[in-house]
């Protein structure tokens, strides 16, 4: 066990220290810089900034005095992590970096002016403003479904806190032989391969604590994200079958079994899709017929975080229409929208695609005030996943801007081959648990 704590600390340490090029110092010292979220995207962009030049003036708008990280979060179900892993200071940012903290909701923009008003009245001046304000969980996509619930009875999870809390404790003393199931979202949404992971993890959990128990996915999509490789995994894992159309690809791979899987995906052309919730009885309502559970984990359709919609930022779509090449918003001069808010084509909305959308916007800016070309813009995005806690899964893409200006991907190789080793399998989950290390340093240390 020591040995494989040095190893992961040793690997967040050295991923966290060559994370990003140094930028050359802008020298703009009278220069004001407001981010607003101190979400992965907004602590990234201000650690990033005063990297490139101390001297910039930083200001961080979030409303929460301690962040609460979502990646890995699905970690607290199966009692791998506590809550009080997941919190993560602002101290270092703080005193090592310079950033100032306003502790505050932000409540309006004067993009005019170039003003943000907090909650409680307060004015700040920018020169430049950076909004990464997360994503909102449309609660009442689902009919039959409300905040109130979630907050209650069915949560949802998806942004950790106290409903991750309320999950596990639900979770973990659910009746022996009980239903859990997981209504996934339709995209886009937040951390692609989350839901089949937190699916997994828990039929996991359920095989020792309680062997009886089942697992259903209902799902709006007929695929996701890594599929091929946790389909695979869960085979090997829990006896899964994967559905026909998947069946030739994986042949070579997949193990036969005669016993009930504990863990079903119902997908959307197989009736899957979520339809409406029934509290009262604890049913999900989906177009193939009524599933009744004892625990109800709905995860919702999402948008742009709500300061997104009040400060202008959003279209039709409900996300933030952005210039690719810089991330400056299509509606407001000067003003930057990174991580899961903004548009942003084939990358997807994850810790990763915000953090290094952020170093990116740090550049544009601090070249920009000192009047010199950033150059091409090249993003990347790694999600790592598990099948099981020692089964991990990973997808890693590079992003370009293609020929019709949008963001593409550009690599090939994507996904832990089929015919991976035992060895390279569980080496994945290693990396996932040194990257949680590594990316948590990279933004907050």
């Amino acid at each position: 066990m020591n040995s494989r704590r040095q190893f992961l600390l040793a690997s967040a340490t050295a991923l966290g220290a060559v994370a990003f090029p140094a930028i050359a110092r802008a020298g703009q010292a009278s220069a004001r810089i407001v981010i607003v979220g101190g979400g992965v995207g907004g602590a990234t962009a201000a650690k990033y900034l005063k990297l490139a030049d101390p001297s910039l003036q930083i200001t961080v708008i979030e409303k929460n005095p301690v962040y609460i990280r979502p990646y890995g979060s699905s970690e607290v179900l199966n009692a791998h992590v506590t809550m009080q892993d997941l919190r993560v200071s602002y101290d270092v940012l703080r005193h090592k970096h310079g950033v100032a903290f306003v502790f505050d909701a932000a409540k309006s923009l004067d993009p005019v002016n170039k003003t943000v008003t907090t909650a409680s009245g307060k004015v700040l001046g920018y020169d430049k403003l950076i909004v990464s304000p997360g994503i909102k969980l449309r609660y009442d996509s689902l009919p039959g479904y409300s905040e109130q619930l979630a907050d209650s009875l069915v949560p949802s999870g998806w942004i950790a806190g106290a409903q991750t809390a309320l999950l596990a404790k639900q979770l973990q003393s659910m009746r022996d032989g009980g239903t859990f199931v997981l209504a996934a979202p339709p995209n886009p949404y937040r951390c692609p391969p989350g839901p089949y992971e937190r699916a997994a993890l828990m039929t996991e959990w359920f095989s020792k604590h309680n062997p009886r128990a089942k697992v259903i996915i209902a799902d709006p999509k007929d695929s996701f994200v890594t599929d091929e490789t946790a389909l695979l995994g869960w085979n090997r894992l829990y006896g899964f079958q994967p559905p026909a159309e998947y069946r030739t690809k994986l042949a070579a791979e997949l193990q036969p079994s005669t016993q009930p899987c504990a863990l079903e995906w119902i997908q959307a052309k197989s009736g899957g899709t979520p339809q409406r919730l029934d509290a009262k009885t604890m049913t999900l309502h989906t177009a193939g017929g009524a599933i009744k559970a004892d625990v109800i984990n709905v995860i919702p359709a999402m948008v742009a975080g709500q300061i997104a919609f009040d400060f202008g930022l959003t279209n039709t779509s409900g996300f933030c229409p952005v210039h690719r090449v810089t991330f400056e918003s299509t509606l407001h001069n000067d003003v930057y929208v990174i991580g899961d808010s903004s548009v942003a084509d084939a990358m997807p909305k994850s810790g990763f695609s915000a953090n290094t959308q952020a170093k990116w916007v740090a550049r544009v800016i601090t070249d920009g005030l000192a009047g010199r070309d950033p150059g091409t813009p090249v993003w990347e995005n790694t999600c790592y996943a598990l099948a099981g806690k020692d089964y991990g899964l990973f997808v890693a893409d590079v992003f370009k801007i293609k020929e019709d200006g949008k963001i593409g991907r550009v690599n090939k190789a994507r996904y832990l081959p089929l015919d991976a080793t035992p060895a390279q399998i569980r080496l994945s989950a290693v990396y996932q648990q040194a990257w949680i290390q590594a990316f948590t340093q990279d933004i907050f240390a």
